[in-house]
């Protein structure tokens, strides 16, 4: 059987689907949307070949750096969402009365579709009935905002939706770590003396760092082309002040038929994301080394 698996060939046969399959499912379409990205095409009709002229308009296209800067502003907020769901897990791994209902609890939002939790969030949010205007004009705020219809507080109201969305997810992730953390070693600190603080900053997280790093890339990069909640819940309004760079490239490609331009936008989106990542795998590779 070593044989056989040190065999170059039958490594190359059983990697062929999967590779086939990627370069189908991913690469070729990356290339396609870069491609089409030169031309001027509505989609349907003949395509014009203007070389660069979609991607020098990038640069001079004030609503796409105001996209990317609430989708940078998206990932930052998802980045800091992180300590909460870290924080949340280290207490569920813990000894705590109530943890298994915590845990039921806080797969919920996994269970529902996108469309769903904005649906949600939408009626929670609505200035008139919704629970947190009531609530708000319960304890004295007699004016409380429109939540999605005001520039000032819809990027707020639907980074919070999107936090309370992926809870689950990240929740998972670290508690599955930190059940991987031997007990003999946080009992060894107990005896020592160390409070559960300490054990959790300098024994746990320590010990997971490799899986926070992961949960970043995770965070940053889905919040760079996150598109699904943010258009069902206000598409991109008021007023462009929720656009993001997947909403954006989803009205230039198929509400405004400049498919073109649509395509630029998204090979520059795949740019901005991979670059982050090594950004990313740089400065936590250089503090490692230290």
């Amino acid at each position: 059987m070593d044989k056989v698996m040190s065999n170059k060939w039958v490594i190359f046969l059983y990697l062929l689907p999967a590779t086939l399959m990627i370069g189908v499912l991913v690469y070729i379409p990356i290339a396609v949307s870069g491609y089409f990205g030169l031309f001027d095409w509505d989609g349907v009709g003949a395509m014009n070949f203007i070389g660069l002229q979609n991607y020098t308009e990038l640069l001079t296209d004030s609503t796409f750096w105001f996209s990317a800067r609430n989708s940078f502003y998206l990932a930052l907020f998802s980045t800091l969402a992180l300590v909460v769901y870290l924080g949340v897990a280290l207490v569920l791994s813990s000894k705590v009365k109530g943890r298994e209902l915590f845990r039921k609890i806080y797969l919920i939002p996994m269970l529902l579709s996108s469309v769903a939790i904005a649906q949600l969030w939408i009626r929670v949010y609505d200035p008139n009935n919704g629970f947190l205007n009531t609530f708000l004009r319960n304890i004295g705020f007699d004016n409380p905002p429109a939540w999605l219809a005001e520039r000032d507080t819809v990027l707020f109201a639907i980074f919070v939706a999107i936090v309370w969305q992926f809870a689950g997810f990240y929740i998972i992730i670290y508690t599955a770590a930190l059940k991987g953390i031997s007990e003999e070693l946080v009992e060894a600190a107990e005896i020592d003396g160390a409070s559960p603080l300490q054990i959790a900053t300098r024994i746990k997280v320590p010990l997971i760092s490799g899986v926070i790093k992961t949960t970043v890339v995770l965070a940053i990069v889905g919040s760079l082309k996150y598109f699904d909640l943010i258009w069902v819940m206000t598409g991109g309004g008021p007023n462009g002040a929720s656009e993001v760079l997947a909403s954006y490239m989803y009205k230039e490609a198929f509400n405004r038929n400049n498919f073109g331009y649509g395509s630029a936008i998204g090979f520059a989106l795949l740019i901005l994301a991979l670059l982050t990542t090594v950004v990313i795998q740089k400065i936590t590779k250089s503090k490692e080394s230290q």
